[in-house]
């Protein structure tokens, strides 16, 4: 009986477990002032500045920009703005200090590249 009961024990307990597994960890991105942009034309700017769009990154995964400050998650390779003006904004990490925004799980031609600590 006890064998039993360990045999069904196994199974059932990486079923549980499958969704903790299943998310990303949590962590934080580099602190500093992050500049958004979008990519420019050829043979003209380098980039079009998106002030608007840029924030900064303090400790503790909060953020401020010109419109307010606000909160963030980082799962993984994602940050979410939890709150604030940029309250639903997602961002990909795509390097230490460089983030491409997301609209409905699709990167767009969004770029925020941290400028300064």
């Amino acid at each position: 009986m006890h064998r039993l009961a360990l045999l069904l024990a196994a199974p059932i307990a990486t079923l549980c477990a499958a969704p903790v597994l299943a998310q990303e960890a949590i962590g934080t991105i580099q602190r500093g002032s992050y500049a958004c942009e979008l990519p420019g034309h050829a043979g003209r700017e380098a980039s079009i500045a998106m002030p608007e769009a840029s924030f900064r990154i303090r400790g503790a995964s909060r953020y401020v920009s010109p419109q307010g400050d606000g909160t963030y998650l980082r799962r993984g390779d994602r940050v979410t703005f939890t709150s604030g003006p940029h309250n639903g904004d997602s961002y990909r990490v795509e390097a230490p200090g460089s983030l491409r925004k997301l609209e409905d799980g699709a990167v767009t031609r969004l770029r925020c590249i941290r400028r300064s600590r």
